[in-house]
């Protein structure tokens, strides 16, 4: 039994009628019946009880109407599935991010990528650190990831897609929390909360602190942006992070530019051996989302 003799069979259980649904099906009467015979001889049952009035089913095709619209409504459906999976129009990826990307970069991200390609299934790994995605896109628990350059491995592929500077997160009542950029000088006194060491961001504090003549103080150590600023509104110290974390707006917190605060990039990388179609796709909606952060010389996000 073929699919196209279950679309012959559905079209005449419909219509009651060889001669209309010849015509719904664009063929000519002799061959529809012919093929139903077949049907039914594949069988070995008589699917229609006809006269020279009517079409009536049997009770067994009545069962394979039933039946029947289940296998074809599902074999439409596999058929749409697999084109647009072929396309890269659906499918799963799993996208790691670190922990400031998501209150900047991964909104905007995400909603293109629904409105864009809705039959993409994003699975979401945040508040990682640079070298858990590298290990992470090596191993292939992760498809993409957006991760803070350098990156060690040749075996992954990056491309900037923000850059932005360093800001200082201070509790709303510290001396230092007037409206004013602040000098990375002015907190050689005070105690940070950063990034472990192996953060690109952790490294970061530790060179504008050094080029201001001092080592921090780091009394505090958490991977997650969300803690690290709660450390922050509850007095323990202050974190420099990323200008895009202005987004998340605490209670106790405020955020201060710094006087010539260098600047920190954001990347979204993948495995360079990785040519999916549905990569390829996501790359350019992380293109298109990110546009107005890049230099406008830079060229597009290849796959």
């Amino acid at each position: 039994m073929e699919i196209r003799q279950l679309n012959y069979f559905i079209a005449v259980a419909e219509e009651r009628h060889f001669g209309r649904a010849a015509e719904r099906l664009h063929m000519a009467q002799p061959p529809l019946s012919q093929q139903i015979r077949q049907l039914e001889e594949q069988l070995g049952v008589r699917l229609f009880n006809r006269t020279t009035r009517r079409v009536e089913l049997t009770a067994a095709g009545q069962e394979l109407l039933n039946r029947g619209r289940q296998i074809v409504n599902a074999v439409g459906t596999l058929r749409a599935d697999v084109y647009q999976v072929g396309q890269g129009a659906a499918g799963v990826l799993r996208v790691g991010f670190s922990g400031s990307a998501t209150y900047g970069i991964m909104p905007p991200i995400v909603r293109r990528a629904k409105q864009e390609l809705p039959g993409l299934s994003l699975t979401l790994h945040g508040e990682m650190l640079t070298p858990a995605m590298e290990e992470g896109l090596r191993d292939g628990t992760l498809d993409a990831a957006l991760l803070r350059p350098p990156v060690a491995s040749q075996e992954i592929d990056y491309r900037v897609v923000t850059c932005e500077p360093l800001i200082v997160a201070l509790p709303s009542f510290s001396s230092h929390a007037m409206d004013r950029p602040v000098s990375v000088r002015e907190l050689q006194d005070q105690a940070f909360i950063a990034y472990p060491p192996e953060s690109v961001l952790y490294r970061s504090t530790a060179a504008i602190c050094r080029q201001a003549g001092y080592q921090p103080r780091i009394t505090q150590v958490t991977s997650e942006t969300s803690t690290m600023l709660s450390l922050v509104a509850a007095g323990g110290g202050v974190a420099i992070l990323p200008a895009s974390i202005r987004a998340l707006q605490l209670e106790g917190v405020v955020y201060r530019d710094i006087e010539e605060a260098p600047e920190v990039e954001l990347a979204v990388a993948w495995r360079s051996e990785d040519r999916s179609t549905l990569l390829h796709n996501f790359l350019a909606v992380v293109g298109a989302a990110t546009a107005g952060h890049r230099d406008g010389n830079d060229p597009p996000i290849p796959p």
